[in-house]
C-alpha cells in the first residue's frame, strides 16, 4: 500500500488557495467595473436624452461589440446605476462592497427599503461570509427588523460594552415539526438542523452539546442545548419550552448558570449566559420575573413560520424615534468587529 506523499496535500492546498484568490480578484474587478459603469449612467441622468431608449441602445451596442456577453441588459444597466447611487457617498463601505458577490448586491438592492437596512445586510454578509442563499434566508425572515427590535438584553458585566448577540424572536421555519410536538422533539429537530440553527443564532455560536449534564448534590441535571459564544467568551445555555413563558423558568435557568460557572467555566471566560426559548411570552410577565435575578439571561420567542415583514417594519417604525433604534448599533458593532478581526 502506497502512502500519500505529504507534499501532495501541500500542493493541493496551494492550488485551492490560488483558485480562491483568483475568484476573489475576479469578483473585485467586476464590482469595480459595475460601480464605474453605474457612475457614468448616473451622470447621464442629467442629460435630456437619457431614458429607456438610451439604455436599450447601450445594451444593444455592448452586445454588438461583445457577442454573447451576459449581464448587460437594460435592467442590469439600471441596477449598476442604482448600485453606484446607493454606495458612492459612503466611503467607509468602499472596501466592503468588493467582498460581496454581484448577485448578493442585487438581492440587497431589490429587498431593502432604507440605507440603514442595506448597510446592515452588507456588513453582516461580509462578517458572516454569507452565501447568496443564506443572505436571502436572513432577509426573508426579517433579520434586520428583528435585530433592531431586540434591545435591552442582559449581559455579564465584563461584556456589557459589546453588542448583545441575542434576538427578541427567532425564526426556525426549517424544522418542519408536526402541529403538536414535545420539547424532546423540538431539541432533536434543532440538533438535526444545527447548521441552519447557527445561521439564525449567529456565526459566533459554537455548539457544545445537547442534554449537557451537570451534577449537583449527587443528582444529575441536563441543559437542553449548550453553546459557546466566541466574541463574548462565555458559555450559553439554551432551554427550550413548547408553551408560553412562565416565571418559574427563571429560577431553573439561574440554577443551571450557577452550575456551569462553578463546574464548567474556565478562569479566563466570562460568566455564563442563559437563553429561554419559548413559543410565546408576555413582556410584562418577563420583566417582573427577571427584576430580581442577577444572572444574565434573555427570554425570546420562536416562530415556526416566516414572519410578516410588513408587521415587523411597522413595529420598527413605531420605535424609530427612540435612541436605541436611531443609533443603529449593529452598524457600529460591525465596524468594531472589522477592527478587531
Amino acid at each position: 500500500m502506497n502512502l500519500l506523499d505529504p507534499t501532495f496535500t501541500n500542493i493541493l492546498q496551494i492550488i485551492k488557495d490560488s483558485r480562491e484568490n483568483a475568484l476573489r480578484q475576479v469578483n473585485t474587478q467586476l464590482i469595480i467595473m459595475y460601480m464605474s459603469i453605474g457612475k457614468v449612467l448616473s451622470e447621464q441622468t442629467k442629460v435630456a436624452s437619457y431614458g429607456d431608449d438610451y439604455m436599450n441602445r447601450l445594451s444593444d451596442y455592448i452586445q454588438s461589440q461583445f457577442p454573447g456577453i451576459k449581464g448587460f441588459t437594460r435592467r442590469s444597466l439600471y441596477r449598476m446605476k442604482q448600485f453606484y447611487e446607493a454606495y458612492h457617498t459612503n466611503e467607509q463601505l468602499s472596501d466592503l462592497i468588493t467582498k460581496l458577490s454581484w448577485s448578493s448586491h442585487i438581492l440587497i438592492l431589490s429587498s431593502c427599503k432604507t440605507e440603514e437596512e442595506r448597510e446592515f445586510y452588507l456588513r453582516l454578509s461580509v462578517k458572516e461570509n454569507y452565501s447568496k442563499r443564506q443572505l436571502e434566508r436572513q432577509i426573508d425572515t426579517g433579520y434586520y427588523e428583528r435585530f433592531m427590535l431586540s434591545k435591552g438584553n442582559l449581559l455579564p458585566e465584563p461584556v456589557k460594552s459589546k453588542q448583545s448577540p441575542f434576538l427578541d424572536s427567532y425564526v426556525i421555519e426549517f424544522l418542519n415539526l408536526p402541529e403538536t410536538f414535545h420539547e424532546n422533539d423540538f431539541r432533536k429537530a434543532l440538533v438535526s438542523n444545527m447548521k441552519n440553527f447557527i445561521l439564525e443564532l449567529g456565526g459566533d455560536f459554537t455548539f457544545v452539546g445537547e442534554e449537557y449534564p451537570i451534577q449537583v448534590g449527587g443528582e444529575d441535571y441536563r441543559i437542553d442545548l449548550l453553546f459557546f459564544h466566541r466574541s463574548l467568551r462565555c458559555l450559553v445555555a439554551i432551554e427550550l419550552k413548547v408553551g408560553k413563558f412562565k416565571p418559574e423558568y427563571i429560577s431553573k435557568m439561574d440554577f443551571y448558570l450557577e452550575g456551569l460557572d462553578r463546574q464548567i467555566k474556565k478562569n479566563d471566560e466570562n460568566p455564563s449566559v442563559g437563553l429561554l426559548l419559548c413559543a410565546s411570552k408576555n413582556d410584562e410577565v418577563v420583566e417582573y420575573a427577571m427584576s430580581r435575578t442577577l444572572s444574565p439571561m434573555m427570554v425570546s420567542e420562536y416562530k415556526l413560520k416566516l414572519p410578516n415583514k410588513d408587521i415587523l417594519r411597522q413595529k420598527l417604525q413605531e420605535l424609530s424615534d427612540t435612541p436605541a433604534i436611531r443609533d443603529n448599533s449593529i452598524i457600529e458593532y460591525s465596524k468594531e468587529k472589522d477592527i478587531d478581526d
